[in-house]
């Protein structure tokens, strides 16, 4: 079984793309971009989680309301994830972070592992895995397959941008994660960067270019 991927078709979300995209966008407003795109994605991604009824009891009168059922972790991939996991953290503030270093060898580009703190039980969370840049698909993948191995199974895949070779390795290698996107891409380059795509998202949010 192959999970869907959803490429978020929202014109606000369009705009915002389109500005992250321009070269003369400050690291500053880049961040806050950033930020805007992925408190829109948030609806859209946890659509289907799962609520369970509950008692609320207002200033007049007691009422029956709904509560998430699971614990919503976020997996930001650093450095870049973090831009992302600011945005949902705005609108899941109850949600737990957990951080995955991953780098690309830039002669091999295959991903290394650099930072790992995920002591953490995922077996009955929603986790979600939040990368701007789905490029070659190597490091999403491991991350994956990391979180899996410690249990995680209730996986989504978030990205601004992905390239077509991305798409097909996290299908190939993780068909049962769904994937949410707010654009797909031309392809790679020789260097597996993203066509047109918007150059290095952490580099631009952190101003380290």
């Amino acid at each position: 079984m192959t999970a869907a991927m959803t490429v978020l078709d929202h014109p606000i979300i369009a705009d915002r793309l389109a500005r992250l995209r321009d070269k003369d966008c400050s690291s500053q407003h880049f961040r806050l971009l950033v930020g805007n795109v992925a408190r829109l994605m948030v609806p859209q991604v946890t659509s289907d989680l799962a609520a369970e009824p509950c008692e609320v009891e207002t200033p007049l009168e007691l009422m029956k309301g709904a509560r998430l059922a699971r614990q919503i972790v976020l997996v930001p991939i650093l450095r870049a994830g973090l831009s992302l996991s600011d945005g949902f953290l705005d609108l899941i503030p109850e949600a737990v972070v957990v951080h995955l270093g991953l780098a690309r060898n830039e002669k091999t580009l295959e991903p290394e592992t650099y930072y790992q703190n995920v002591k953490f039980d995922f077996t009955e969370a929603h986790v979600l895995v939040l990368d701007p840049m789905l490029a070659t698909g190597g490091s999403a993948a491991e991350a994956l397959r990391q979180l899996k191995t410690q249990g995680a199974t209730r996986l989504k895949f978030v990205c601004l941008i992905a390239s077509p070779e991305g798409v097909e390795c996290l299908e190939k290698e993780h068909p049962d994660v769904p994937i949410y996107t707010a654009a797909v891409d031309r392809g790679l380059n020789e260097l597996g960067y993203i066509y047109p795509g918007l150059g290095d998202a952490g580099d631009r949010s952190f101003g380290t270019m």
